[in-house]
């Protein structure tokens, strides 16, 4: 059903916990299915230098907010809101039909952790 790679950022989160003086942080939930996501992170220079995420929800949303914080770590905010939610499901090896809400959960999540990044910068 999961993939090996969504697994592995299953119970291998990576980045997991909150940092602290985040620069910005968000949180979204999916009201259907109750999934909730939390970004913090800390940019200098325009590049995102520390990142950390809270998930409560279903095996492919931890995955997910593993994966998307590992996804935009040392980029700039202009390269990582270049990313999408299909490379976000390739990084993860694929996502089963009824777990793609996981991915667009984080992507929302990033987006608007994104979007307060850069009014900071």
């Amino acid at each position: 059903m999961y993939s090996p790679e969504l697994l592995d950022h299953f119970e291998n989160p990576r980045n997991a916990g909150e940092i602290e003086a985040p620069d910005a942080s968000v949180q979204v939930e999916n009201p259907a299915c109750g999934d909730v996501l939390a970004l913090s992170a800390r940019a200098e220079r325009g590049r995102i230098v520390e990142i950390g995420f809270r998930a409560k929800g279903c095996v492919a949303a931890i995955a997910c907010g593993s994966a998307i914080t590992e996804m935009i770590k040392e980029k700039t905010i202009d390269e990582a809101q270049a990313l999408r939610s299909e490379e976000l499901a390739r990084k993860i090896g694929g996502l089963p039909e009824a777990s793609g809400h996981a991915a667009q959960l984080a992507m929302d999540a990033a987006q608007g952790l994104l979007k307060g990044l850069s009014r900071r910068v």
